[in-house]
């Protein structure tokens, strides 16, 4: 029987052979007690690229952004995020319930996934009696991706910055796939990250580590996000064994273009077979329709794993997946007939 090609999300990567080597081989310690070597070789390193002062490494990236937004916000303060940003949708409702934050959609006025600075300016800009919302930060995301992997430009996201300063906001930006956004446009993460208060970026996602994130910042944000880690999960002790596998991910950022180049041949390939395509930016490819799990069953018949999403079908290219088992994907959907 033909195995399924596994399509569902960039985060069914297994640990390649020189990363389960490094993981095995790790340098470690208690983080707790005296510190990690290798977390904190990670952690380090990752900021180095952010360009901030300090890194923390956590388990998921729920958490890294759950103590961002703990950080930021007051109990009932209000925060914006474009509209099906991930801390509004996929979270839990962390942001409410641990964070206290009350949260508020910003419409994708500017182009998928993205805000216009009016549109903060709005909602933030004046102030009211004392009994008003307070607004307090701006939750960014990039790339965006209940939008599909959709990327906010570097001039986009300094004048999203500039309109938040101006409101007395902070921010945050949720940078889960900030790698994928980086190779789209060719420019160093750092640039996506100028001016933010926090950023969370993914080890997992793309990148192929196991698990793992890390929330960054100011040296006294990360001071109090060590405390805030804590309490929402104790501690991690010999980390350094899964930050071996981070440091490793950070290796393979390189290859993410031939990700966003393989999603770029499938939405081509199944537009040519007549099938409704939003074209990618990065690695993500939606497929609207009316009746999604009907599709998503056809597909898994056919031996192509793709998980229902919003109103329509998601394809994420990654690292196990190559050329051939793109045209192969292709092969498989040409015996559908064209979703509608």
């Amino acid at each position: 029987m033909t195995a399924a090609i596994d399509l569902r999300s960039d985060t069914v990567t297994r640990p390649s052979a020189a990363m389960r080597e490094a993981m095995a081989g790790a340098d470690v310690g208690d983080d707790v007690l005296d510190g990690d070597p290798t977390l904190a070789a990670l952690q380090t390193r990752v900021a180095d690229l952010l360009g901030v002062e300090a890194a923390l490494w956590t388990p998921t990236g729920c958490m890294a952004n759950t103590i961002a937004l703990m950080h930021h916000l007051t109990r009932g303060d209000r925060f914006l995020a474009p509209a099906g940003a991930h801390v509004l949708e996929a979270e839990l409702g962390t942001s409410a319930w641990l964070a206290g934050g009350l949260p508020t959609p910003l419409a994708h006025d500017a182009g998928p996934g993205r805000p216009t600075p009016a549109a903060v300016t709005a909602i933030a800009g004046a102030s009211g009696p004392y009994f008003s919302l307070r607004t307090s930060l701006l939750c960014l995301e990039n790339t965006h991706n209940g939008a599909g992997g959709a990327v906010t430009p570097v001039d986009e996201h300094r004048a999203l910055v500039a309109a938040a300063r101006d409101a007395g906001l902070a921010v945050h930006l949720d940078g889960a796939r900030i790698w994928h956004a980086a190779a789209a446009l060719g420019v160093p993460v750092s640039a996506l990250t100028a001016g933010v208060d926090t950023v969370s970026v993914c080890l997992s996602k793309g990148l192929g580590a196991p698990m793992g994130s890390v929330v960054a910042g100011s040296a006294a944000f990360v001071d109090g996000a060590w405390r805030l880690r804590k309490m929402l999960g104790g501690g991690i002790r010999q980390g350094g064994v899964v930050g071996a596998a981070g440091l490793v991910a950070l290796d393979q950022a390189g290859d993410l273009g031939g990700d966003h180049a393989r999603a770029a041949r499938l939405a081509e390939g199944l537009q040519a077979l007549g099938w409704p395509v939003i074209a990618p930016d990065t690695n993500i490819v939606l497929v609207p329709t009316a009746s999604p799990a009907p599709l998503v069953a056809a597909l898994l018949d056919a031996g192509v794993r793709a998980v229902p999403f919003g109103p329509g079908v998601r394809f994420v290219t990654h690292r196990d997946v190559d050329d051939a088992d793109i045209e192969a994907v292709l092969e498989r959907a040409a015996t559908l007939p064209a979703p509608s």
